[in-house]
């Protein structure tokens, strides 16, 4: 691969970067990939597989969506402001929470979806502030965090509004950190320096909430009547599931 020598951080055994580029160009040498998509796409994961929902990443805005879900014999989730009495399913975490629970959901997402489908060939976990310690430790017991068996932690960021460019966002960088705090404290390592710039952002950080309530992907939220999703993607911990894809869904592994 073009690059892995300066880029790969073949020397470490907690890795981090951002976006789809950053999980395809770590995958090919990690143990597995782990997926943070804070606001919301892996918040979203944690609440409906610790409900006990299979979830199904998929494209966003792709009309073979609905197909896709009745293949699998899925509910298909909505845009956030597209949730009805009959489809109250959708990328909101807190959306999720009030819905009744289904066996199989397909949610569609810009960016946590994207890169979970974009790595192939290896575990692929979804992560978040809320699982972070239960992620960490799962895959620690699987041996996994060493230089022979790197963990990738991707934070997924955002694109910019009208431009198919990356922004990258504190939140994720937070998710990202909290995980790789995990991890660190379960052993794993030694860090990258991407990994131990994550990790010191999320420690250092003293309100947890009412950063994730401020910065700019919660103000985007807030303001757009959502505030509820900001408050679910902050419960440190909360959640007890590890979403790990397996047949192409998310699911809790044992």
């Amino acid at each position: 691969m073009v690059g892995e020598e300066w880029f790969g951080q073949q020397y470490f055994g907690v890795r981090c970067e951002w976006g789809e580029a950053g999980a395809v160009a770590l995958a090919p040498t990690s143990a597995c990939v782990v997926v943070v998509d804070v606001l919301s796409f892996t918040t979203s994961v944690s609440v409906a597989v610790d409900a006990g929902t299979r979830v199904y990443p998929f494209p966003w805005r792709d009309d073979r969506a609905a197909a896709f879900a009745e293949e699998r014999n899925a509910v298909l989730a909505v845009g956030r402001r597209a949730v009805t009495a009959d489809r109250p399913w959708s990328l909101s975490p807190a959306a999720l929470r009030r819905a009744p629970v289904v066996s199989r959901l397909v949610l569609p997402s810009p960016n946590g979806s994207a890169i979970s489908s974009a790595v192939t060939g290896i575990p692929v976990l979804a992560g978040s502030l809320r699982n972070a310690t239960a992620v960490a430790r799962w895959i620690r017991r699987q041996g996994w965090g060493t230089t022979d068996r790197p963990v990738a932690v991707i934070a997924a960021g955002e694109r910019w509004p009208g431009r198919d460019a990356l922004r990258p966002s504190i939140e994720d960088l937070l998710g990202a950190g909290a995980i790789i705090a995990a991890l660190a404290a379960a052993g794993a390592g030694p860090l990258s320096p991407e990994s131990t710039i994550a990790r010191t952002a999320f420690e250092t950080t003293g309100d947890l909430a009412a950063t994730l309530a401020e910065c700019s992907s919660g103000r985007e939220l807030r303001t757009g009547g959502f505030a509820d999703d900001v408050a679910v993607a902050g419960e440190l911990d909360a959640g007890t599931a590890v979403p790990l894809r397996i047949d192409g869904a998310f699911a809790a592994a044992e």
